[in-house]
């Protein structure tokens, strides 16, 4: 019997869980960020075996009885970023191990052969792939002056900015500036208008994705606009990684999703441009949203490593155990 640790590394938090070869989950483990590019490599490291340290203590296990460390990290992105962490964590205190960027961990969770296409759109986005002759791809992922044109930060600065124009009257009626002037507490846009330019405030919550897809549910159209637009920039984004990898010959190609705004947002407007865009150049594919924790992606990855058989019912397993949430 081998024991296997899984560690998502995001930019809120580090996950880790430890299973046997049989899926058994044994223990998890939760700390900070595990980004290295935003509080540097010495905290993210901190966070990791923070998280690896209350893991193994939950499941009465030493460091040398760990078999493989899969880590998946966000921010593990260019060899830039390698030539920083893998130094890093050949440190840490266990003898088998292997890092990849931590959308990879979601295109394992998604899929049986690790092949095909994954997108994320949560706070950030981008999209990577992975072919059957193992060539790896990656679109986007840093930001906008790089070509990014969605993710939940940059789909709440557009909607407030679009309720500030709707107010204005530069953009079509809608009803976004009421709900965005009650959730700050105001009796209308004007009152937030005023308060944020009085108090140079110039960013928004993450929460303000959450209004464009409330009005979007309510038939707004310029929420609908919005949201159509984020899925036609996704599905650009999963057919350049298509077209790069050389395309899927033969094959009806798995799409998977990840991140809060495709997987708990699952707005039908926005989905229905991202199939789309994606069929404008492909006939074959298919969405696929995962039922496991990120995490245990990184332990699908790390029991491809050892070479040990991946069960449905293990698949099963990891399903039903959740996530970070169950600590």
């Amino acid at each position: 019997m081998a024991y296997i640790m899984g560690v998502d590394g995001g930019n809120s938090k580090t996950f880790t869980v430890i299973t046997d070869t049989e899926g058994r989950l044994l223990a998890r483990g939760l700390a900070g960020c595990g980004n290295h590019q935003v509080p540097g490599i010495e905290a993210a490291l901190a966070n990791i075996m923070k998280s690896a340290d209350m893991a193994l203590e939950q499941a009465g296990l030493g460091y040398e009885d760990i078999d493989f460390v899969q880590y998946g990290l966000a921010g593990a992105d260019r060899q830039k970023d390698f030539d920083i962490l893998r130094p890093a964590l050949a440190n840490l205190p266990f003898s088998k191990w292997d890092v990849v960027c931590d959308t990879y961990e979601g295109l394992r969770a998604g899929t049986k052969d690790n092949i095909g296409i994954v997108l994320v759109c949560g706070s950030g986005t981008n999209a990577a792939g992975r072919n059957r002759e193992g060539r790896m791809v990656q679109t986007g992922g840093f930001g906008y002056l790089f070509g990014d044109r969605t993710g939940g930060g940059a789909l709440a600065r557009e909607t407030f900015s679009h309720a500030v124009r709707s107010w204005e009257m530069r953009e079509a009626p809608s009803i976004l500036p009421v709900k965005i002037a009650k959730y700050f507490g105001f009796a209308d846009m004007g009152q937030v208008y005023d308060y944020f330019l009085d108090n140079d405030i110039m960013e928004v919550s993450h929460d303000m994705t959450l209004i464009l897809h409330e009005a979007g549910d309510e038939g707004d159209e310029l929420a609908i606009q919005l949201l159509r637009r984020a899925g036609d920039e996704l599905g650009r984004s999963a057919n350049s990684v298509i077209s790069r990898l050389g395309g899927f010959p033969g094959e009806t190609i798995p799409i998977v999703t990840v991140g809060s705004v495709v997987q708990e947002g699952r707005n039908p407007h926005l989905l229905a441009a991202l199939q789309d865009k994606i069929a404008e150049q492909n006939e074959h594919f298919k969405f696929i949203i995962p039922k496991m924790a990120p995490a245990f992606g990184s332990v699908l990855l790390a029991m491809d490593q050892l070479g040990l058989p991946v069960t449905d019912s293990i698949i099963r397993q990891f399903e039903v155990y959740g996530g970070y949430q169950s600590i």
